[in-house]
Formats: C-alpha cells, structure tokens, sequence
C-alpha cells in the first residue's frame, strides 16, 4: 500500500479478473475495381445489397471483383472492400460556363480534405466513375424560390422558402439558405430518369452556420458527411459573380450573396446542372492491387486493421506470391490471416488439366488455401452467365464453418462445403486427378449427385506433412495465439516472479479448457514457471510461457469394411 505520513485508511483496488477474450476470425478482406465507392480506402459491407450501394453494380470491367466479394458474402456477413481506379478514372463535374478542368480526381473523403477544385467547378461526384455522369444537381435559394417558373422542381420537395440574411433564422442558426436537389438524371442508379436520390433543406452558404444539435450546417460540409453523390466543387461559386465576367473570390461567410446567375448570359437562374466527363478508366491491374497504401497492403499491419480471410479474386502468379508474403510466421508478416487462392482461368477454364493447375500453384505456405477449379454463375444484375474464380467460396466456407459450428472445423464436405449460385464447374476431376492435386495440396471440387457442389478437401498450401497442412488446424492455432496473445498483454510491465507467472497460467488454462470441450483440441499443457523462465530470462525482461497443444484432426480418408459370413457362424467368433 501507499506510505501515509499521518494516520488514516488508503484503499486501492488490484484487478486480477483478466481473461483470454473471445476473437473474430471470420473477417474478409477484398480488394479491387468497381463503378463507384471510396478509393483506397476500407469499408466494411455485410450484405450484398449493401455491396451494390456502396460499390455499385458490376459491368464488364468489375464484374468478377464484385462477384468475388458477393460470392464471400453469400455464406458470410463481414467484409472489408479497398476500391482501386486505374488511369482516366475521374470523377463527373459540373462546371460554371466552360469549365476549367474537364472531370476532377477526387478519391474518399480525406483526399477531398486536401484537394483545391479546379475553378468554376461547382460541384464534384462524389467517386471516381462513369456512373457519376448520371447526375444532375440543382441548387436554388431565396431569389430563385421567388419564381415560380423556377421553383416548381422544388415545390414538391421542401416546406418552404430558403431563409437571407435579412430574414430571422428559423433553421438552426443558419442564414443565407439554400435548397439542393440530386437527381438520377439517366436513370443509371434507379433505373427511373429523373427519380430524386437526395434533397438538403435549408443549407446554409456561410461557413460558420450551425444546426440546433452543433453540427454544421455549411453547405460544403453537409454534402461532405451527409451526400453520397456529391461533393461541393469551388468555394468561390457561393460569392457573388457579376453579369459581367469576374468573380468575388474569397472563404463565403454569412453575408455573402449566392450565385443565381450565369455570369455570361445571366440567363440561368438555378445553379447547377447536369454532371459529365465523369470515367470509368481502363480495367485494374495487378500492380494497382497490390501498391502500397492503396491496395491489398492497406491490410497488412495486423495493428492498425483486424481482418483474417484474405480472398485473392482472379489473380497472377506474381499476385499469389505478393498476397502470401502477407501472411506467414516471421515479424513483417501478419500471423492471424489466410489467403485464398485460384487458379488462373486458363488452367481452370481453357486447360482444365491437374498438371496446369498445379503449375499455378506457386506457394507453399500454410497460411495459404489454393483450390482447383471455378465456377460459371449467373449474373441477376446484367442477366448474363460467367466465370468466376472459387476462391472467396472457399474462404466463405470458412467463415460460415465458423458461425454454425467453430473456427477449427473443417470448411469441407457434405455438412459444411457445399457451394452456392452455381450453374456448373469449370472440369470435373477424376479421382486420379484429384489424388494428383491433393498431394500437391490443391483443394479439389466435385460435383455430388443430390448434392450438388462440393468442396472436396481441406488442406493449406504447405506440401510438408504435419499437422498444419490442414486448414481447421491452422485456423485453431490463428484463434489460440491471437486470444492468448490479447490476454497475456496484461503481464507486460509486471514483475517475472511467482505471482504473475501463476497468473497466467490460471488465465489460459479455462480458455483451453474450454476450446477442449468444443472439440478443438484433444489435449493440452500450459507451462509457465521457474523451469523456463531462469535467472537468465527474468534478468533480459523477459517472460516465457510454453503452451502445449494436440490439435483435434479432421477425417480425410474413411475405410469401410464388409465382412460376408455364413448362416451357422456367430459374430462373436469373427468380431474384433
């Protein structure tokens, strides 16, 4: 306790309540093109509708990156998706006049933070993409409420006139009001032209405006947190433009006065218009896929983002060995994640042989599950059937093994790998064939007769023999160093002594426990003691706990044998 100069009472309280905690390991991780959604950075999507609205359709460029990550979510429900754009990507633009940048570059919200919009941009889609040109957007605000020719868009749609500065505010503090429409002006988005897809009442275009609740009420920073169309392009729009060319440019504050007029014609009193030049860019690439900050390595520091199933979609050989280099025992690897791997379509597809599939297979790595086949699926939202690689089935598998039963189950077999939205497989292997491939460790599908689709093997990439070439073992051990590791946090900073040593072995021994009786494991031994923590370790700050384990195995290979007897013969005299 803490010394106490004159007489009294000190209570502390000393918390020796640490568990080994529960962890999620049935996190997916995707990366690749789409139509829209934020660039280079993670968004978490659990359903495949959510998919579509965040990333939009497929098309032709994106189709197997959507259905890589729709294909996941089918038997999952937690996936985080990193956009990447390639070369003429921009987003649409709205531009004053002629504008001065046809398009603009804009990538999430951070980037946005930190560009300066061409001038005369009025307003920004809010992704790179074609979709963008879909958009039209109108803004008007008390000069344009007055007229009624004007107004008739936005009768319908809001309660009343935008406030002055002249007026009493009535709208959380802010003056100088606006009204904005986003409209689906193609019908790209809701497949009905003309159908409103967001209206912001009473924005205000002072950059000081409050709502009643704090929260701003700047017309830039509504369409900022709130608007998943648009951005708002040049600040310098909100001050007065004259008739005459020339502009007001300056930061807009309450007193300033809203553009209504083309400052060449002054014959457009809504602002705004329809979006353009807006691009899709050419398809993805490998390489972007793979860059550093923006691709698949936005998922490698285990620190900074928790995922755990990392799908490969339609990958290279050189991608294979850039994704497996993620995951692995060694210290710039994360320890707590698998790849999921495909063939290329090639040797699935137009080859369908073991030996072209096997040659694909680059890596022997136990952190890495390569399958052997892909499948053709029908496409609801281009009404069209497809190739697609099988690899985030496989890791959906996975993940679903997880939910309905434990994280060290198998993924494969009748039970638990059978495959969904699937018309036919790219080769149906004989059983030499698989044999070929399973001692190559390249997981195999097969068709069952009532059945249908079946994953038909549950091995990792490493070819060695042991106990990890099994992916319910790898996946035991990932839950078994990843909670322990979280729990034995707390010994950091105390004193290597009996006390603390004891401690954690009674931490860890209820959570084996535990993952005994829900048949991971068979058996177990935690040491942690004066044996292997010697003078030596105790005076290097170090602490040493040793965790013996025998992990459960799953069954591969089943013999079944019928004995014929005859009539007169009893079993007890043959049995045995």
């Amino acid at each position: 306790m803490a010394f106490q100069v004159s007489p009294g009472i000190s209570i502390s309280e000393k918390d020796l309540t640490t568990v080994v905690p529960n962890t999620a390991t049935a996190i997916g991780a995707y990366c690749g093109g789409f139509q829209w959604g934020p660039v280079h950075e993670r968004t978490t999507i659990t359903t495949e509708n959510e998919l579509v609205d965040v990333f939009g359709k497929p098309d032709d460029l994106t189709e197997r990156h959507f259905w890589s990550c729709a294909n996941y979510l089918a038997y999952a429900n937690n996936l985080l998706v990193v956009r990447v754009c390639e070369s003429g990507a921009l987003n649409a633009t709205i531009g004053d006049n002629a504008p001065a940048a046809a398009g603009a570059t804009v990538y999430n919200a951070t980037h946005y933070d930190s560009v300066t919009p061409a001038n005369d941009v009025l307003f920004i889609a809010k992704y790179p993409g074609g979709l963008g040109n879909s958009l039209k957007v109108q803004v008007i605000d008390s000069n344009g409420w007055a007229d009624s020719t004007i107004n008739a868009t936005f009768l319908a749609h809001f309660d009343g006139a935008p406030a002055t500065s002249a007026d009493v505010s009535t709208h959380g503090g802010s003056q100088d009001e606006m009204h904005v429409i986003v409209i689906d002006e193609d019908g790209l988005w809701t497949g009905v032209p003309g159908e409103v897809l967001e209206k912001f009442a009473f924005v205000s275009k002072a950059s000081d405006a409050k709502r009643h609740d704090g929260s701003s009420n700047y017309i830039k920073d509504v369409l900022r947190n709130e608007s998943k169309y648009i951005w708002l392009g040049d600040v310098t729009q909100l001050t007065t433009l004259s008739v005459a060319a020339g502009t007001n440019a300056g930061q807009p504050k309450a007193s300033a006065t809203f553009k209504t007029f083309d400052s060449a014609t002054a014959a457009e009193a809504v602002l705004g218009g329809s979006m353009g030049w807006g691009a899709d860019g050419v398809a993805v690439t490998v390489a972007s896929r793979t860059t550093a900050n923006e691709g698949y390595p936005l998922f490698q520091v285990p620190e900074v983002v928790d995922v755990n199933l990392i799908i490969g979609g339609e990958t290279t050989t050189a991608m294979n060995t850039t994704l497996s280099g993620m995951c692995g025992q060694g210290a710039s690897e994360r320890n707590d994640a698998m790849v999921f791997l495909s063939p290329s379509y090639t040797a699935a597809v137009t080859t369908k042989t073991n030996a072209a599939i096997v040659a694909d297979k680059n890596i022997t790595n136990n952190y890495v599950v390569f399958d052997g086949a892909w499948k053709y699926q029908y496409c609801r939202y281009r009404d069209k059937f497809f190739w697609q690689p099988m690899n985030a089935d496989t890791a959906g598998m996975v993940a679903r093994a997880e939910y309905t039963q434990d994280a060290w189950w198998s993924p494969a077999g009748m039970v638990r790998g059978q495959v969904k939205n699937i018309v036919k497989l790219s080769w149906e292997p004989t059983k030499a064939d698989r044999d070929e491939l399973y001692k190559k460790s390249v997981n195999p599908y097969i068709t069952q007769t009532g059945a249908g689709v079946i994953l038909w093997g549950d091995k990792t990439a490493q070819v060695t023999p042991t106990a990890f070439d099994r992916i319910n073992v790898r996946r035991l051990f990932i839950i078994l160093e990843k909670a322990i590791s979280i729990a034995a946090k707390s010994m950091l900073f105390e004193f290597n002594d009996t006390f603390t040593r004891s401690q954690f072995v009674n931490m860890v021994t209820p959570f084996l426990r535990t993952v005994q009786g829900r048949r991971g494991i068979t058996d177990f031994k935690v040491v942690c003691d004066g044996s292997n923590n010697p003078g030596s370790i105790i005076d290097a700050n170090q602490f040493v706990g040793d965790i013996y384990i025998k992990p459960a195995r799953s069954i591969n290979y089943i013999q079944l044998n019928f004995i014929a007897a005859r009539t007169d013969v009893s079993f007890s005299e043959i049995g045995g």
